[in-house]
């Protein structure tokens, strides 16, 4: 794997507080300024949003690199996040956000491997590391 990886996006304003976000070879989204702020839309995705979805991506991602790498044997996996906004000095920033994964395993004796892979995936999230937002996580590990 190459020691540089670079991605390109691009946004183009369409009406009001609204753009297009694309990407070569990839959907595009329609993107906005929230709902709370003046002028937002409902029902878009925004910065915000995106921004906690990224930390929250990444952190399914790297685990489930860890998972393949010890063959850790799992049902499924689902997240939520949340993220907070807060006004500061500086103006708003995003000041936390808080990631409750759920992985399910078939058996008992993988609850304590499969926490411990996600505690290794919260710390080695390339996204969350390059953030200057606390991201903490919650997880829970169900047996069925």
């Amino acid at each position: 794997m190459s020691e540089s990886h670079t991605y390109t996006t691009h946004v183009e304003w369409t009406k009001e507080r609204r753009a297009a976000l694309s990407s070569p070879s990839l959907p595009t989204i329609e993107v906005a300024t929230p709902a709370n702020f003046p002028g937002g839309h409902e029902g878009i995705w925004s910065p915000e949003h995106l921004y906690t979805a990224s930390a929250e991506i990444c952190l399914m991602t790297t685990f489930l690199s860890l998972a393949e790498k010890t063959k850790l044997v799992f049902k499924s996996y689902k997240s939520e996040a949340s993220g907070t906004m807060e006004k500061a000095e500086k103006g708003f920033l995003m000041t936390r956000i808080h990631i409750k994964p759920t992985v399910v395993v078939a058996e008992e004796s993988l609850k304590e491997k499969t926490v411990t892979l996600l505690e290794k995936a919260e710390k080695y999230c390339l996204i969350s590391n390059s953030m200057k937002t606390e991201v903490t996580i919650e997880p829970n590990v169900l047996v069925k």
